[in-house]
């Protein structure tokens, strides 16, 4: 009975963690209640070139977190101009092109290893008609406390970031493609 007692209890803390997170959302993001299946495919055949008059956006998610329960299976939502546009799981990729101009890049992870209120990456990117863009996605430690023993965290943070030309291209030859479908309501 106090077993049972506990899981509830931690169901309906978690549940209520993430609806109150939901309303700091930033506008790079898209509504909080959409989520999706992904499913990865290995060694597919590398993406045709953005179309004409485009940019093209490769999300790279990347797990580099040894002792982190959970995040074997790392799958951030990624956002653009205020509508989330697909999401990667595990070491994968997806492409999105864009028009050129300035845009708004947001990924978020929801995860009972996510530390609190450090879960959503931001950045803004400038494209040009014709060019490919890399951002990864990728969990690491926080860095508040050391953690006992070292080699097990209790908080992960999620890190976006722009990545070199060179750094990107190898990134995305040695992940799997991504393929996500908005989940229904």
């Amino acid at each position: 009975m106090k077993q049972a007692m506990a899981v509830l209890l931690f169901c309906v803390l978690f549940f209520l963690g993430n609806n109150l997170r939901a309303a700091t959302l930033p506008d790079g993001c898209g509504d909080d209640h959409a989520h999706f299946d992904v499913k990865t495919e290995k060694d597919a055949p590398a993406p045709a070139p953005p179309q004409a008059g485009k940019a093209r956006i490769v999300f790279i998610g990347r797990i580099v977190a040894p002792g982190c329960l959970g995040c074997a299976v790392f799958s951030p939502r990624i956002g653009v101009d205020g509508s989330w546009v697909g999401a990667t799981k595990g070491d994968s990729y997806f492409v999105f092109d864009v028009d050129p101009g300035v845009h708004h890049v947001c990924a978020d992870w929801k995860s009972l290893s996510a530390a609190r209120g450090r879960n959503v990456g931001v950045a803004t990117l400038t494209a040009e008609s014709g060019q490919v863009y890399f951002f990864q996605v990728k969990i690491t430690a926080a860095t508040e406390a050391p953690s006992d023993p070292p080699t097990v965290r209790t908080e992960w943070v999620l890190d976006l970031k722009q990545l070199s030309d060179d750094k990107g291209s190898y990134r995305m030859k040695t992940s799997a493609l991504a393929i996500s479908t908005p989940r229904s309501q």
